[in-house]
């Protein structure tokens, strides 16, 4: 695979879970980073950590990774590159994918771990 070129997102993260038939608030996309996934059992939320709710049950304190794009289909081993010197490092990720690119979250901790874990692995990060 050839190296990938990484940005790290301005601000600070939450992953915030909610039940599964939870309404989306409408002002919650503020920033410049929200993703949502519903599934039957939850509704998984990722926004700026500024935005969350205090009564939310969420994870905060995550550092976005953006993978830059667009990625083709076809491509294979994009995450697994990120992803396994990550592993090896002992450093914990959450994944998440459009459908231009890939997004990483590590905690703020990690982050200048991650960094040189992935510049080592031949990444370009910016």
């Amino acid at each position: 695979m050839n190296p990938l070129h990484l940005t790290i997102l301005p601000g600070q993260l939450a992953i915030c879970r909610r039940p599964a038939d939870t309404s989306l608030p409408a002002d919650l996309d503020r920033g410049p980073f929200f993703a949502y996934i519903r599934t039957p059992e939850e509704l998984s939320i990722i926004l700026p950590v500024e935005n969350t709710p205090p009564d939310w049950q969420c994870e905060r304190g995550w550092c976005g990774i953006k993978v830059a794009g667009p990625l083709d289909f076809s491509l294979v081993g994009v995450l697994h590159s990120l992803t396994a010197p990550l592993a090896q490092a002992g450093i914990s990720l959450f994944a998440v994918s459009t459908f231009d690119t890939d997004y990483i979250l590590v905690r703020r901790q990690d982050l200048d771990h991650a960094r040189d874990v992935l510049s080592a692995a031949g990444h370009v990060i910016q």
